[in-house]
């Protein structure tokens, strides 16, 4: 049974604040580095499937990419406000390294033991092989870096006194360059005229647009930040729900880009959505011209048609919502009902993804943000009745194998 204290630990990025030495033209975020770092992970693992798409080489590599990410960021959770360089001065020294390690392991095990013995084997194994290597570490390894950099970019400008400036961007060129053997790493470096490169870049933005505009809360969320936590969350019901492979890759990169036509609408909130059908159909349909004429269009006229076809899955553009039970055999993608989805289609063949799943933990997220804000102090009509509504929506709701909504709900007193 996935608990509260690590839906709790996944959200608190929210708090975390980077460049906290920099003068910045606005606050960022750990939680948004993380999502846009997995963003740009994930276009780089596209780039350099293994075998081909469906075969064991490339499951096996998603799966690495995926839980590398997660893992690197649990432990950047543990050690909070250690800056950069005292981390790797630190992890130069291999004793000095295993002290802290297992100190960090001991931390996180009450909090993640609840998703297996084996996905805790995986965690501790990550961190404590001699010399790891590996695509999935290179890609991670790149992805770090550029999502670093982009948000170095930002602040560049407004340190002109800062001395450690100039140190700090070599870093970067020199890191980035060591990926250059990646397949992807030139391309996505290429922000001007690269379609890969002009994607990320806009994915980035993404952390500049706040949830629940209107309303103050502490912390403030972004679209960005918010996309990641959802697809974390969608991982862990996946895995504790017994999803295949693929369905659980699915469920957190469908997770992770549920949200990206709000690149080119804006959040709009749910009761906006809901007070008449016709409105909500409207943005939905406005919302999926925008993606198709300035992601997908733009993907698939730079090369990256691969790209484009497995978004254009993730967000479930062929049926109205992401939030729909979904498979893909034979490259034939058509919805089905839950049950069919656990039973027959739990398949990696199947190309199988859980929106019904997926729509549980964009709920989730949105509910530990107005906790967390009302937790803080900050009582709005808005958040109480975000609160209560999801609250009574999932107050009897099974996903199965002892995934009981109501009951994890009923531990945010």
């Amino acid at each position: 049974m996935i608990r509260k204290s690590l839906l709790q630990l996944i959200f608190s990025g929210s708090f975390m604040k980077r460049w906290n030495d920099k003068l910045r033209p606005v606050e960022l975020w750990e939680v948004d580095k993380q999502a846009h770092k997995m963003i740009t992970a994930w276009a780089l693992y596209q780039e350099n499937c293994a075998g081909g798409f469906g075969s064991q080489d490339e499951l096996e590599l998603g799966r690495e990419v995926i839980e590398g990410g997660i893992f690197e960021y649990l432990y950047r959770l543990v050690i909070t406000d250690i800056k950069p360089p005292v981390f790797y001065r630190i992890k130069a020294n291999p004793e000095h390294y295993r002290q802290l390690t297992q100190w960090v392991l001991q931390q996180l095990q009450p909090r993640v033991q609840s998703l297996g013995p084996e996905f805790w084997a995986r965690l501790q194994e990550y961190f404590t092989i001699p010399e790891p290597t590996g695509l999935a570490r290179d890609i991670l390894g790149a992805a770090h870096l550029y999502a670093s950099q982009w948000e170095f970019h930002l602040i560049r400008g407004i340190n002109p006194w800062d001395e450690e400036l100039a140190e700090i961007e070599t870093a970067f060129d020199r890191g980035l360059a060591d990926y250059g053997h990646v397949q992807g790493v030139p391309q996505m470096l290429d922000q001007k005229r690269n379609s890969l490169g002009l994607f990320l870049r806009q994915c980035g933005q993404l952390r500049f647009q706040k949830r629940w505009s209107q309303t103050p809360r502490i912390p403030e969320t972004s679209v960005l930040g918010h996309m990641f936590i959802v697809a974390c969350y969608a991982y862990f019901f996946s895995l504790v729900n017994g999803s295949c492979p693929r369905m659980a890759q699915n469920n957190f990169f469908a997770g992770l880009f549920h949200d990206l036509p709000e690149l080119l609408t804006r959040d709009i909130i749910s009761p906006v959505k809901r007070s008449v059908a016709e409105i909500g159909d409207l943005i939905r349909e406005y919302e999926e011209h925008e993606v198709q004429q300035r992601v997908l269009s733009l993907l698939q006229r730079g090369g990256y048609g691969h790209v484009a076809g497995r978004l254009h899955y993730f967000l479930g553009l062929a049926f109205g919502s992401e939030f729909v039970p979904t498979v893909n055999a034979g490259g034939e993608a058509r919805n089905v009902s839950r049950e069919e989805l656990m039973d027959t289609c739990n398949r990696d063949d199947q190309d199988p993804k859980d929106g019904e799943l997926l729509k549980v933990c964009d709920s989730l997220a949105a509910f530990i943000e107005a906790y967390t804000a009302m937790r803080n102090g900050i009582t709005t009509d808005q958040l109480s009745q975000a609160v209560w509504r999801i609250r009574k929506d999932y107050n009897q709701f099974d996903l199965g194998n002892g995934l009981h909504i109501g009951s994890l709900l009923a531990d945010f007193d």
